[in-house]
C-alpha cells in the first residue's frame, strides 16, 4: 500500500474513530477500532500518554470532541451555513418579491395534490382556484383536499354534514367557497359567503358591491340536464345553460364588469380571470368582456407578438374558452389554440404538436394550462413557479385532464386517476402575501448570517489591530486608543443603530449597498470589546521570555506584536469572535424586526419576525413566526455553545475539572 493511500485511509479511520468516540464512547472505540490482528497489535495499540507529547492545539481539539453537545452545535452551525449559502443556488424559482394572493396565510401542508383514495377510481371532475381542491365522483359524492381551513377565523370548506348524502351533478371551487349543483337541480354552497358567493343573505341582497345569487335559481334550482358549465372565480360564481342563459353573482369589487353579464342570454362559454369575467357570445368569433380593448390581441405562442383578434381568427370559430388569473386560452375549431392576455415571466412555451395532432380539450389553473390531444398526449404550458407546467412525458391512456390552482390531474376514460403534477403545499406554511416561508427562511438566513459574519470581521480587524497596538506600545498610545474605545462603548448601541439605519434608508442606495452599510455600522460600533480583550492579553504576553528574546535579537516591534504575540492569544480572540457573531446576528434581527434593518421584500430572520408583533398573526398564523424564531434561537444557542466550549477546552484547568 502506498504512503498516499495509507494516509487517506488513516484520515478516514481517524474521522470514524472521532465520531464513535463522541456519540458512543471510548468503550466502543476500543471495541471497533483498537482490537486488531496480533500481527498489527504493536502498530495499532493504544499508546500510553507517557509515550508521546501532544500539542496544545491537538489536545484542545480532542477535549472539544469529548463534549457531545458542542460537537452537535458545531455540526449544526456548519450545516446552517451550507444550507443558507448553497441551497439558494438551487432555488431557481425563488424570488424575494413573489406574491400569490390565492395562497396567503396557509398553514404547513403538503396535501394539495393528495387525491382521496376513494375518488381515484371514480373521478368525474376536479376543480380548484385556491389552496384546496374539490372533486366529484361519478356516484355524486364530493371530496375536498388541501388546506381546508382558511383565514384568521379558521373557516372550514369541508362539505357540511347536511349535504354529504345529497348526490351532486357538478361542483366548482372559488378561492374560499364551493358551489355544487345537486342531481335534483338545487344549488348548494358552503365556505365563505362574505361577498355573496352563495345564498341570498340580507347583506348580499342590499349591498351595492355584491350581486346576490339570482332568486329564481336560489328558490327553484336549475335543470341539470341543460347546464353547460359551472365555474367559480375569486369570489364569484357563474352557471351557464346550454341555451345561452347566464347566471352570475358574487363580489362586484373583484369583477367590475359583472353588471355587463347579468341577465345575458347569448353566452356560449364563460370563465373568470382574477379581475374580469370573460365570455364568448353565440357567434363564437371574439371575446366578450364589456371592457373596450381588453383581450383583443391574439397569438399562437406566449412569446409571439399578437395581432388583432378578428384578423387572427379569420373564418375560424372558438370552441372553448378557459382563463388563468391574467391570460386566456382559446381552443379553435381546427384544433389550434389562441392566446391573449399576460403571462408570468417563468412561463413554459406552448408545445409544437406533431403533424396531425391537435388539442381536443384544455383546462386552466391560476397561471398554467394543461391540454390533451387527439393522440392522447398531455401537454402543460404557461406559468411554472410550482412546476405545474411540467407534465410527465410518459403518460398513456389519458382521456381527460383537470387542473387545480397550481396542479394538474390526468384521468383515463373510466375515470381512474393516472397521475398528478404541480404544487403539493408549503412545508412551513405561507406568509401574508402567499410566499413560501421555508424558502424565505433560507434566503433570510443568508442575509442574517452574512450580516453577523461580516460585522464580526470588521470588529476583529479594527478591535484586534488597535488592541494589539495599545497593549504592546502602552504610554500615550494606549491612553488615546482606550479613551476612544470608551467613547464608543458608552454609546447606546440600539438608539445609535436606529438613527444611522434611518439615515441610510433615506439615501439613494441599492438594497445591497444599504445592507453593506448596516454591516459596517455594526462592525464600527462593536470593536471596543475586541480591543479591550486583545489589549489585556498583550499586556500579559509582552512580559514573556520569548518576547524579551525577540527584542534582544533586534526584531522589529511591529513584528513582535503581530507575528509573535498575537498568534499566542488567538484562542481568546476566537472565543470572543463566536460570541460576538451571535450578538451581531441578534442585533440585525432586532433592527429588522423594528423596521430599521433589512426591509421587505428582501427577507431576513428579523423582518420575518415582525409577524409576531401583529396580534392576529401571532394568534392565528403561528407558523409565520414560530419557525423563524425557533431557528434563530437554535442557531444562536449553538454558536454560543461553541464559544463557551472553546473557552473551556483552552483553559489549562480543563483536565482537572473531570
Amino acid at each position: 500500500m502506498s504512503k498516499k493511500t495509507k494516509k487517506k485511509e488513516n484520515i478516514f479511520r481517524t474521522l470514524a474513530r472521532w465520531f464513535v468516540r463522541v456519540f458512543f464512547g471510548l468503550k466502543y472505540e476500543e471495541k471497533w477500532f483498537l482490537k486488531k490482528d496480533k500481527n498489527d497489535a504493536d502498530e495499532d495499540r493504544v499508546p500510553d500518554d507517557s509515550e508521546f507529547i501532544v500539542s496544545p492545539a491537538k489536545q484542545a481539539f480532542h477535549n472539544y470532541l469529548e463534549r457531545k453537545f458542542a460537537v452537535v452545535a458545531f455540526l449544526v452551525v456548519i450545516l446552517m451555513f451550507l444550507i443558507v449559502f448553497i441551497v439558494p443556488l438551487f432555488m431557481t424559482k425563488y424570488s424575494d418579491s413573489y406574491t400569490e394572493v390565492t395562497l396567503k396565510n396557509l398553514p404547513p401542508n403538503l396535501t394539495m395534490m393528495s387525491v382521496p383514495s376513494e375518488l381515484k377510481g371514480d373521478i368525474k371532475m376536479i376543480d380548484s382556484y385556491g389552496p384546496f381542491s374539490v372533486g366529484l365522483s361519478n356516484s355524486g359524492k364530493v371530496y375536498i383536499w388541501g388546506c381546508k381551513k382558511l383565514g384568521a377565523s379558521g373557516m372550514d370548506v369541508n362539505i357540511p354534514d347536511e349535504y354529504k348524502n345529497i348526490p351532486m351533478a357538478m361542483v366548482a371551487a372559488g378561492v374560499d367557497h364551493v358551489i355544487a349543483i345537486g342531481e335534483d337541480g338545487h344549488i348548494y354552497g358552503w365556505g365563505s359567503d362574505r361577498f355573496g358567493q352563495y345564498g341570498r343573505s340580507e347583506n348580499s341582497v342590499t349591498s351595492p358591491t355584491i350581486e346576490a345569487m339570482p332568486e329564481e335559481i336560489y328558490e327553484n334550482g336549475v335543470d341539470v340536464a341543460h347546464v353547460k358549465k359551472l365555474t367559480c372565480g375569486y369570489q364569484a360564481t357563474a352557471i351557464l345553460m346550454d341555451d345561452g342563459t347566464l347566471y352570475v353573482w358574487g363580489n362586484k369589487q373583484t369583477y367590475s364588469n359583472m353588471d355587463f353579464f347579468i341577465g345575458r342570454t347569448d353566452i356560449y362559454d364563460i370563465d373568470f380571470t382574477l379581475n374580469y369575467i370573460v365570455a364568448l357570445d353565440m357567434k363564437q368569433n371574439g371575446i366578450v368582456t364589456g371592457t373596450r380593448g381588453l383581450y383583443d390581441v391574439a397569438r399562437n405562442k406566449i412569446g409571439q407578438k399578437g395581432v388583432k383578434m378578428f384578423e387572427f381568427l379569420g373564418d375560424r370559430k372558438i370552441v372553448e374558452i378557459t382563463a388563468t388569473t391574467s391570460s386566456i386560452c382559446l381552443l379553435l375549431d381546427d384544433g389550434t389554440i389562441a392566446l391573449t392576455g399576460d403571462f408570468v415571466t417563468d412561463s413554459i412555451e406552448v408545445p409544437t404538436l406533431a403533424q396531425g395532432e391537435k388539442f381536443v380539450d384544455i383546462k386552466a389553473g391560476n397561471y398554467h394550462y394543461t391540454g390533451v390531444t387527439n393522440l392522447g398526449n398531455v401537454y402543460s404550458f404557461g406559468g411554472d413557479h410550482y412546476y405545474q407546467a411540467e407534465a410527465p412525458s410518459n403518460l398513456t391512456g389519458v382521456a381527460k385532464v383537470f387542473t387545480g390552482s397550481f396542479q394538474s390531474y390526468a384521468v383515463d376514460a373510466n375515470g381512474d386517476f393516472i397521475d398528478a403534477w404541480g404544487f403539493r403545499g408549503f412545508p412551513l406554511g405561507s406568509d401574508d402575501v402567499g410566499a413560501n416561508i421555508l424558502e424565505r427562511i433560507i434566503a433570510g438566513g443568508r442575509i442574517t448570517m452574512t450580516v453577523g459574519a461580516v460585522a464580526v470581521i470588521i470588529e476583529i480587524l479594527i478591535g484586534v489591530t488597535l488592541g494589539c497596538i495599545s497593549g504592546y506600545y502602552g504610554g500615550w498610545v494606549d491612553i488615546l486608543i482606550m479613551r476612544i474605545a470608551e467613547v464608543f462603548s458608552s454609546l447606546p448601541t440600539i438608539p445609535i443603530m436606529l438613527i444611522l439605519t434611518s439615515l441610510i434608508a433615506q439615501m439613494s442606495m441599492t438594497t445591497n449597498q444599504r445592507l453593506f452599510m448596516i454591516m459596517v455600522v455594526l462592525g464600527i460600533l462593536g470593536w471596543p470589546g475586541f480591543a479591550s480583550i486583545t489589549r489585556a492579553q498583550i499586556l500579559v504576553a509582552r512580559e514573556s521570555e520569548y518576547v524579551t528574546a525577540a527584542q534582544a535579537m533586534g526584531v522589529r516591534e511591529g513584528r513582535i506584536a503581530f507575528k509573535h504575540i498575537l498568534p499566542n492569544i488567538i484562542s481568546v480572540i476566537l472565543v470572543s469572535m463566536t460570541l460576538s457573531f451571535a450578538a451581531a446576528m441578534q442585533t440585525e434581527t432586532g433592527l429588522s424586526f423594528l423596521g430599521f434593518g433589512v426591509n421587505y421584500p428582501q427577507p431576513s430572520w428579523g423582518n420575518m419576525l415582525t409577524k409576531a408583533s401583529n396580534a392576529t398573526a401571532a394568534k392565528n398564523f403561528w407558523w409565520q413566526w414560530v419557525f423563524t424564531s425557533g431557528i434563530l434561537i437554535f442557531v444562536g444557542v449553538c454558536i454560543n455553545t461553541i464559544g463557551d466550549t472553546i473557552r473551556d477546552v483552552l483553559d489549562p484547568q480543563y483536565g482537572n475539572e473531570k
